[in-house]
C-alpha cells in the first residue's frame, strides 16, 4: 500500500516536471538556430564541402601514385604481314597479350606540366608462330616473349599556352576563402534572423500581456460605470462608451493570442525547437554598451567581408580569360619527352638483364592561320569582361563601405532608442496608472483615460520594437564587418 501510494504521489509530481516549459534566453535562441536551425546546416554544408574540394584539390597537386593493366587481350584472326621479298600475306594469329604497369605523376606547378616516372612489365603468349619471315602458312605452335621497362621518366610540358594549373591555384585559394568568409557571415544572420524571431514572440507577449490586463481594468471601470448610471452619475452615452471599450479590449485579446502563437511557431521553426516541448522565453534585462568608430567598420569590413575576396576572384577569373584568349590565337608547342631503359625475353628473369637505352621526342606546334577574325572577337570580349568586373567590383565595394559606416550609426541610434523607449514605458504606465485612479474618484472624463491607456499600449510596443532594433542593428554590424565591437576581435570559425 505504501508503494502503490508513493507512486500516485510522485507520478503526477514527474510528469508535472517533464510538461515543465523550458526557458530561453536570447542568447540561448541564437545558439540553438546556429547549431541546429536549417539555415546553419545548409551555410554549414556549403563550408564543408568547399573544405573537401579545396582537400581534393591539394592532394591532387602531390605525386599520383597508379597502378594499370590488362589482365588478358586476346586476338584471334587473319592478319597481313610483308614477308622478306616484300610480298604482302595473310596468315592466321592468335594471342593474347596481358600488361600491368606503376605509375607516379606530379605536377609541375611553376610550369604547369607534368613530370612522370614508371615502370611496366608486358607478356605475349602467341599460339600461332606466323611472322613476316614465314611463307607458309599453317605452321603452328606455342611461344612466350615477355617486355620490360624497368623504368622510363617523361615529361609532358605545353610552351606558349596559359598556365592552367597556375590560375587554378589562385582561384581555388581565393574560392575557399570566399566560402569561409560567407559562412561565417550567413552565422550573423541566422543570429540576427533568431534575434528577430526572438523579439516578435516578445513583443507578441508583451502585447498578449498588455491587452489582458487592458480586460481586467475596462471590466472593472465597465462594472463601476453601471454602478454610476444606476445612481444618475453619468449617462447612457458614456456607460455605452465604456461597455464598447470592453468588447474592443476581448477583441483585441484574441487578436494579440493569435499574435503570439504565430510568433513563437515562427521562433519554433527558426530555432528548429522541438515540437513537443514548451518553452517560455525571457528578453534580456540590459543591452550591452558598445562602442563603435564608423572608420574601424569600414577597415574591419574590407579586410573581413566576403565581398572583397569575391571582387579579387572576379578579377582574377576575367584575367584568367584575357590571358587565354591571347595565348590560344598564337603560336603553340606541346613537348612530350621520355627516356628510359627496356628488354624483351622468353624467360621472365632475362626480360630484366642488360636492359637497352629508348629515348622519345616529340614536339607538336599549332598555329592559327584563319580564323575571320575569331580571335580578336574573343580577346575583345575578354577586356570588355574586365571592365565590367571592374565596374561592379567598385560598385560592390562602395555600398560595402557605406553600409558599414550606416550600421555603425544604426547601432548607435538603436541605443538611444532603447534608452528612450524605456523611459517612456514607465512614464506611459505610471500615467495610465494614475488616469485610472482619478477616472474612478471621477476627477477626468474617459476619453482622457482612453488616452492614457493608448498611450500606454503604444508604449509597451514601442519598447520592444526598440528592443529589437537594437539586436537587429548589432548583428547586422557584426555580419557586415565579421568584427565583434563588443570584445574587439575579428570572428573566426574553429574547424
Amino acid at each position: 500500500m505504501r508503494l502503490a501510494l508513493a507512486t500516485l504521489i510522485l507520478v503526477p509530481v514527474g510528469l508535472a516536471a517533464q510538461q515543465q516549459p523550458i526557458t530561453l534566453t536570447l542568447q540561448d535562441a541564437i545558439a540553438m538556430a546556429q547549431r541546429q536551425s536549417p539555415s546553419a546546416q545548409v551555410a554549414r554544408s556549403m563550408r564543408d564541402a568547399m573544405r573537401a574540394r579545396d582537400h581534393a584539390f591539394n592532394a591532387r597537386l602531390l605525386p599520383q601514385v597508379s597502378v594499370s593493366g590488362s589482365a588478358a587481350d586476346y586476338n584471334r584472326g587473319i592478319i597481313s604481314v610483308v614477308d622478306t621479298a616484300g610480298r604482302t600475306r595473310f596468315v592466321p594469329q592468335s594471342q593474347n597479350r596481358s600488361s600491368l604497369g606503376l605509375s607516379v605523376a606530379q605536377k609541375i606547378p611553376l610550369t604547369g606540366g607534368t613530370l612522370s616516372i614508371g615502370s611496366a612489365l608486358t607478356r605475349i603468349d602467341q599460339f600461332s608462330d606466323q611472322s613476316a619471315s614465314v611463307s607458309v602458312p599453317g605452321a603452328s605452335g606455342y611461344s612466350k616473349s615477355w617486355t620490360s621497362t624497368p623504368i622510363t621518366i617523361g615529361l609532358q610540358q605545353d610552351l606558349f599556352r596559359p598556365r592552367t594549373l597556375v590560375w587554378d591555384e589562385k582561384v581555388q585559394t581565393l574560392s575557399s576563402s570566399v566560402a569561409e568568409r560567407m559562412y561565417l557571415e550567413a552565422r550573423e544572420d541566422v543570429a540576427g534572423n533568431a534575434a528577430a524571431a526572438f523579439f516578435d514572440l516578445y513583443a507578441a507577449q508583451r502585447s498578449y500581456d498588455n491587452s489582458l490586463a487592458n480586460v481586467g481594468v475596462n471590466d472593472t471601470l465597465y462594472t463601476l460605470n453601471q454602478g454610476r448610471f444606476e445612481v444618475g452619475k453619468i449617462g447612457e452615452n458614456e456607460l455605452l462608451k465604456s461597455e464598447l471599450a470592453l468588447l474592443r479590449s476581448r477583441a483585441a485579446l484574441d487578436d494579440a493570442k493569435l499574435a503570439r502563437d504565430r510568433a513563437e511557431a515562427a521562433l519554433r521553426r527558426t530555432i528548429d525547437f522541438p515540437e513537443n516541448q514548451q518553452f517560455a522565453i525571457v528578453a534580456p534585462d540590459s543591452i550591452p554598451n558598445v562602442t563603435a568608430d564608423p572608420e574601424v567598420a569600414v577597415k574591419m569590413a574590407l579586410k573581413n567581408s566576403s565581398i572583397t575576396e569575391q571582387a579579387e576572384l572576379d578579377n582574377v577569373q576575367t584575367k584568367r580569360r584575357t590571358t587565354e584568349a591571347k595565348l590560344n590565337n598564337r603560336f603553340n608547342a606541346m613537348i612530350n619527352a621520355t627516356v628510359g631503359f627496356n628488354q624483351t625475353a622468353s624467360v621472365l628473369d632475362e626480360a630484366y638483364q642488360s636492359p637497352l637505352g629508348t629515348q622519345r621526342l616529340s614536339v607538336g606546334v599549332t598555329m592559327p592561320m584563319l580564323q575571320w577574325g575569331a580571335g580578336r572577337a574573343d580577346l575583345e570580349e575578354a577586356k570588355a569582361n574586365e571592365i565590367r568586373t571592374a565596374a561592379n567590383n567598385k560598385t560592390r565595394r562602395d555600398a560595402l563601405v557605406e553600409d558599414a559606416r550606416f550600421s555603425v550609426l544604426e547601432l548607435e541610434k538603436a541605443q538611444r532608442n532603447v534608452i528612450i523607449s524605456a523611459k517612456a514605458d514607465t512614464v506611459a504606465a505610471k500615467q495610465f496608472e494614475v488616469a485610472r485612479n482619478r477616472y474612478t474618484i471621477g476627477k477626468i472624463a474617459m476619453l482622457d483615460l482612453f488616452s492614457a491607456q493608448q498611450e500606454k499600449d503604444n508604449a509597451v510596443i514601442a519598447r520592444v520594437q526598440a528592443l529589437r532594433g537594437y539586436w537587429t542593428a548589432y548583428y547586422h554590424l557584426r555580419r557586415v564587418t565579421l568584427y565583434d565591437f563588443a570584445t574587439k576581435q575579428e570572428m573566426s570559425d574553429a574547424r
